[in-house]
């Protein structure tokens, strides 16, 4: 596909070798780096899209720029290959999500979809819950991260009913990847809604991490 090879040759250009190995090394990655920034990133794939209008194509360049990855950053650009328009809010990028998130398995990846959920919610709200509904319980603890951090920065959108559902079920986990996450999302609804997180913390028994992190800024 002519746009999986610009974005492959685009990140080649701007790749530093020496930064590379650190960052295989911080990901604790598989697959090796180029030594791209993230910003660099996210400008190439957000230029591969300039122009284009259909979804399906935005769709499937993703799929195969992410299944036919030789590096991470590659992984990332489809990733955010996923954010622009017309692919941003669009309900048929959910089972690309879900793929990557379970192909992908680590904290960077959900924590970069996490943004195309919010979408999500914000453009289509009934099936956005229930997306987040079914993830907060998965088998899958990379898909219950997705579903608790869904709501990053909605600010007065929050839907702390939703938070509330999707917290819930995961108090008890042990894995500090959702321990984690369960105080980001709280400590981020606690910018507009203080109150509310408060109460919420002194009603139920989170990880000592989690409500460090609930409370860091209260």
């Amino acid at each position: 596909m002519a746009r999986v090879d610009e974005v492959r040759a685009r990140l080649r250009e701007v790749a530093d070798p020496e930064r590379a190995a650190g960052q295989q090394a911080y990901m604790k990655s598989d697959l090796p780096f180029l030594g791209v920034r993230v910003p660099d990133t996210r400008r190439v794939a957000r230029a591969a899209a300039v122009g284009e209008t259909d979804p399906f194509r935005i769709l499937a360049d993703a799929r195969e720029l992410w299944d036919a990855a030789s590096h991470r950053e590659e992984r990332y650009a489809a990733m955010m290959l996923l954010a622009v328009p017309p692919a941003r809010g669009d309900l048929r990028i959910v089972p690309i999500i879900e793929h990557m998130v379970r192909t992908g398995r680590w904290w960077d990846i959900t924590d970069e979809l996490s943004g195309r959920i919010r979408e999500l919610l914000d453009a289509h709200p009934k099936d956005g819950d229930a997306l987040v509904r079914g993830w907060c319980v998965s088998e899958e603890m990379w898909l219950r991260r997705l579903a608790i951090l869904s709501q990053l920065g909605r600010r007065a959108g929050t839907d702390l009913h939703l938070l509330s559902e999707a917290l819930d079920p995961n108090l008890r986990d042990g894995e500090f990847f959702i321990r984690k996450a369960i105080g980001w999302a709280l400590r981020d609804a606690a910018r507009t809604y203080p109150e509310w997180v408060s109460a919420y913390v002194a009603a139920h028994a989170l990880s000592p991490l989690s409500r460090r992190e609930a409370l860091k800024h209260l």
